[in-house]
């Protein structure tokens, strides 16, 4: 007797007994009656997707005169007021921007406030008649790798698309596309006009800002970047009530601990950052910091490497003093240090 897998044996017995229930069915009912309806697909994203839609919009940018478009991107409503999160790419240049939504209402706004280092935006409009649907931005470091999300958008001007994948990685950083870099991948499908839009949990919050894709061809490859929303949680309130972000400043050029010197010092190869250069007049330089010091940590939180210097140093309250731990010559100091307002044009490109 031909043996058969047990999945297959299993499947079988499935649709037997599918077959068996329809046909008991029926037989107790009038000809013609069709058979009963099949329930939809458990694992469907249809509700949530039903949810997410109406907040989810279509920009487009323009210069003043509003009849060369500058470039097109999406956003969603984080405000039932009309304040909108996009990216700073999307807007970059543009003194106009023109937001529809899901249900086909068009509005302009001026009001745009953008932060270069993080690629993020926000669009206020001008709409007190209405009240617009929101979406919540979520924790993004409760994410984890495997974890299934939704990028929704307009890709390529197809207004309303929604894709569907999983975390592929989190925290990247280190990629040499914004100042300041934390990033959820994932192989939800995004493409040109992706950009601004939300990436969701199946919770339907916010996780990230679709953001840029790694590709040798131009278009998907299978790894999208989306700024995280643990990084927007601390831009957006700021560009929302005054426009620009203020972070904190050292006034340091660092480089990354290689392993032979860690080595010499006992330390694990993450285990801070070397002072390569102190810029004159700045808090670094006023606090007695050396080049060739080894920085450990900062208002006591560990420095593993230069990317969580940044964002340490940039979040910590303007003209406070904090403790900051040393490494000179092998032995431990600590100095304290009076945090400064970051220059207008620091990290920004010629």
């Amino acid at each position: 007797m031909k043996r058969y897998p047990r999945s297959i044996f299993l499947i079988l017995i499935g649709f037997a007994a599918g077959s068996l229930l329809v046909g008991s069915w029926l037989q107790g009912q009038p000809a013609g009656t069709p058979p009963p309806v099949v329930p939809r697909e458990l694992t469907s994203y249809r509700d949530i997707v039903k949810r997410l839609l109406p907040a989810v919009l279509y920009i487009e940018t323009h210069a003043k005169n509003q009849t060369d478009r500058l470039g097109f991107g999406s956003g969603f409503f984080i405000d039932s007021s009309g304040v909108v999160v996009t990216n700073y790419h999307v807007v970059e240049g543009a003194e106009v921007a023109i937001v529809h939504t899901h249900d086909g209402r068009k509005f302009s706004s001026k009001n745009i406030r953008s932060d270069r280092r993080t690629d993020l935006a926000v669009i206020l409009l001008d709409a007190k008649d209405s009240k617009f649907p929101v979406l919540e931005l979520g924790d993004s470091e409760a994410m984890e790798i495997g974890d299934r999300v939704l990028a929704v958008g307009a890709p390529f001007g197809l207004v309303g698309s929604v894709t569907h994948g999983i975390i592929s990685g989190k925290g990247r950083s280190g990629l040499k596309m914004n100042m300041y870099e934390d990033f959820l991948q994932t192989d939800a499908a995004i493409n040109p006009g992706n950009s601004g839009g939300p990436l969701v949990n199946l919770e339907g919050k916010v996780v990230g800002i679709n953001a840029a894709i790694k590709s040798k061809s131009g278009g998907f490859q299978g790894v999208g970047l989306a700024t995280s929303s643990n990084l927007a949680k601390s831009v957006v309130p700021a560009l929302r009530t005054t426009g620009t972000v203020k972070r904190g400043y050292l006034g340091a050029h660092i480089r990354e601990l290689d392993a032979d010197t860690a080595a010499k010092l006992g330390l694990a190869k993450s285990g801070g950052v070397v002072i390569a250069e102190v810029f004159d007049k700045t808090p670094a330089a006023k606090a007695g910091m050396k080049s060739g010091d080894i920085l450990t940590a900062v208002a006591g939180k560990s420095i593993k490497n230069g990317d969580a210097l940044q964002r340490v140093v940039a979040a910590l309250p303007i003209e406070q003093a904090v403790d900051v731990d040393l490494l000179r010559e092998g032995k431990p100091l600590r100095l304290t240090v009076v945090i400064e307002e970051q220059p207008t044009e620091y990290g920004v490109p010629k």
